[in-house]
């Protein structure tokens, strides 16, 4: 079996409006120590990220202290909204959950975010056979993936895991087939 921990990255400072630059919050920064704590028994062989740093700043303390390195996979990176910033991001995000073409002016649909997002996981796995990964993402992105392989992961159970940043996602595959998943719930994990 071929293990995936998908992290979705903790809180972003939201005053940042460039997507790819920006970092975590005071309080994301606080909230990665969660993660460090929840992988310190679990063997991880490798860790790839999205290029956006809030990715990179929520899984990196884990990689150091795994003392792993990890790899930047541009098509891990969360959609493109468009070239404006949204004020009802509910809205539209439940457009595009509703339909997987919806995509605003230069912005990208669901359906070619999971495109790109499976090609990426797959190659990863294939390189990875039998060991234990760490996926660095959103949870656009993430959710994408999970409804790939469980159509019934839809809108609704996107908004339930919407607010939770960090979260976990554990998946165990065999070969490139998902055999299982589940949430993670750090809160829970560390009472």
């Amino acid at each position: 079996m071929t293990i995936v921990y998908f992290v979705r990255h903790a809180q972003p400072n939201i005053d940042i409006h460039n997507d790819a630059m920006r970092p975590l919050s005071v309080k994301g920064l606080e909230d990665r120590e969660k993660l460090v704590f929840y992988f310190k028994q679990k063997k991880v062989d490798v860790a790839y990220s999205s290029p956006f740093k809030r990715a990179i700043e929520t899984i990196d303390p884990i990689v150091k202290d795994k003392r792993i390195s990890y790899l930047i996979d541009e098509n891990l990176r969360e959609r493109k909204i468009g070239n404006e910033w949204i004020t009802n991001f509910n809205d539209y995000c439940k457009k595009q959950w509703e339909n997987f073409e919806y995509h605003l002016s230069n912005g990208e649909s669901l359906k070619k975010v999971q495109y790109r997002n499976i090609k990426a996981l797959e190659n990863i796995i294939e390189k990875n056979l039998n060991k234990t990964i760490i996926v660095g993402s959103h949870g656009t992105a993430i959710g994408t993936i999970i409804n790939y392989y469980d159509s019934s992961f839809t809108y609704e159970k996107f908004v339930k895991i919407q607010p939770l940043m960090p979260f976990i996602i554990k998946a165990e595959f065999k070969v490139l087939v998902l055999k299982e998943y589940h949430l993670i719930d750090l809160d829970f994990f560390l009472r």
